[in-house]
């Protein structure tokens, strides 16, 4: 697929505030993907996590890893992509505010309704967070 490629708000089945994705920067469907995430200080989790050091969550980290993973699969997931296991995830450095994070994925193996990606999320082209994401596709 070549850009200018749609939102990730009208592409996944999640609605906002929980959209961890705000561009498809490239797209080879079946293939990989890259995503920006631009991550700002007014987002609702940065009040509680942490107080005096706002640090984006881990755990969202991985979501935005598995929403720019099901957008790989495209048009063939017509009902949904669930995220069913996480393997091997690692976390190398903090992402705070202002931080632009760019996520890419690519897929390992796709079978009947289960597709393995490799994820990596990056800040100024320094790897920040890596896993083996697991959808289920519904």
């Amino acid at each position: 697929m070549n850009g200018p490629y749609p939102s990730p708000l009208a592409l996944l089945p999640h609605s906002y505030p929980f959209v961890l994705l705000d561009r498809i920067l490239e797209l080879e469907e079946g293939k990989r993907i890259v995503c920006l995430k631009n991550v700002t200080f007014n987002e609702g989790y940065f009040k509680g996590h942490f107080r005096d050091m706002p640090i984006m969550p881990g755990v969202l980290i991985i979501e935005a890893m598995a929403q720019a993973s099901g957008l790989i699969i495209g048009k063939g997931n017509k009902k949904g992509a669930y995220l069913s296991r996480v393997k091997d995830a690692r976390f190398k450095k903090p992402v705070v505010p202002g931080d632009q994070l760019v996520i890419k994925a690519s897929l390992l193996q796709g079978f009947a309704s289960l597709y393995s990606f490799e994820a990596i999320a990056y800040v100024n082209d320094e790897m920040v967070s890596e896993a083996e994401i697991i959808l289920t596709i519904i």
